[in-house]
């Protein structure tokens, strides 16, 4: 049995874990808070029953990211934060999909999407390590 890694409470963890979080909570209270809008988004798109599931995914976010930014179940909150973003992902941003003109921004936006799954795995491994 090893010791236990103490880097998971050094300040420049909790200063990362709270950007990361921080980043994540704002973005989920701006779905909840322009919830129409976002509905509208994911009814163009084409998500089925998006009046219910824009609601269900941005809470999804916002505990997840509150869990990270507290460590408080943070292999779940992790896991809440990669489900959002593996689901929302490429329905939202399907950038092979778009006409020309918004391809670039679908992109961006998709490739953004990608580096937070990317950080929200390395710390769903973090807490498997604790």
């Amino acid at each position: 049995m090893s010791e236990p890694d103490s880097t998971v409470d050094s300040t420049p963890s909790r200063f990362g874990r709270l950007l990361f979080a921080t980043g994540l909570a704002v973005l989920a209270v701006r779905n909840l808070t322009n919830l129409e809008g976002r509905i509208a988004y994911a009814d163009a798109k084409g998500v089925p029953s998006a009046d219910s599931l824009v609601p269900a995914a941005s809470g999804l976010l916002l505990g997840g990211s509150v869990g990270i930014g507290l460590w408080k179940l943070p292999k779940l909150s992790a896991a809440s934060v990669i489900a959002f973003f593996a689901g929302v992902t490429p329905v939202m941003h399907d950038f092979w999909a778009v006409d020309p003109e918004s391809r670039g921004e679908e992109l961006t936006s998709f490739l953004q999407n990608l580096a937070l799954i990317g950080a929200a795995v390395a710390f769903f491994r973090r807490a498997c390590e604790n």
